[in-house]
């Protein structure tokens, strides 16, 4: 899911990983606005609110604005900053430290999330951004741009694209690319709205809590990568 990267990678590896990293922005998304009343997993609103709030003369509030986008890009950032360094060492676990992160930053924001509302909601915008910035950068660098998980203006738009393609491209090699490639935007979409679904009804709940499922689903999606991988490595040892 996370190991196999470029030429390496499969339409199976990326729907699972697809699946995986869709549900975890479902529920930052979710939980985030119902907590901050703040978009949490993109910045495309942030950045018109930035622009409206400095015609405005409001500086304070644009720089607020400035902030949330900032964080979104310095989590994409670190995160393929770390994975530069680690391919130069060990291809194979680039996804352990950025995944790491995000998991305790949700584990971190769910603990003392009820505390930060009161006294600082914005710690907790600027925190989660951070987190899908991560996520976004690792996913696009692991698949190459093929799956993108945080948020779906471009994903409905490649879904209309290709879903219009059908009505043309009538080659068995065409439609089944097409095809697989509307099976992960649909896939991608489907378990965002599941995340969402589930962020809301638990937030509910528990409040900021709801993101521990999030982390935890991250925590296991790396044990899951180790433990294949390990047996992949014991199978080839005893080959030989």
């Amino acid at each position: 899911m996370f190991v196999h990267q470029g030429k390496k990678r499969t339409s199976k590896h990326n729907l699972q990983i697809a699946s995986l990293l869709s549900f975890v922005a479902g529920i930052v998304n979710v939980a985030g606005f119902l907590a901050v009343a703040k978009l949490t997993t993109n910045v495309t609103g942030h950045f018109a609110f930035f622009v409206d709030e400095i015609f405005k003369l409001n500086f304070w509030q644009s720089f607020i604005y400035f902030l949330y986008i900032f964080f979104f890009f310095l989590g994409s950032f670190t995160s393929s900053f770390i994975v530069e360094i680690i391919t130069r060492k060990n291809e194979n676990f680039v996804y352990i430290v950025p995944t790491s992160i995000e998991s305790i930053i949700l584990s971190l924001i769910a603990v003392f999330g009820k505390h930060l509302i009161l006294e600082n909601p914005n710690l907790i915008a600027c925190s989660l951004l951070f987190a899908m910035g991560l996520q976004n950068s690792l996913v696009t660098r692991i698949s190459n741009a093929t799956v993108r998980t945080t948020h779906l203006t471009g994903l409905f738009t490649d879904l209309g694209i290709e879903l219009s393609q059908l009505f043309f491209y009538r080659g068995k090699e065409s439609s089944e690319k097409l095809l697989s490639s509307i099976k992960l935007r649909l896939t991608i979409i489907s378990f965002f709205f599941i995340g969402g679904i589930i962020g809301g009804i638990f937030y509910s709940k528990i409040g900021l809590l709801v993101l521990l499922i999030g982390s935890i689903s991250l925590a296991l999606g790396i044990v899951f990568d180790n433990i294949r991988l390990r047996i992949k490595w014991l199978q080839r040892k005893y080959r030989h």
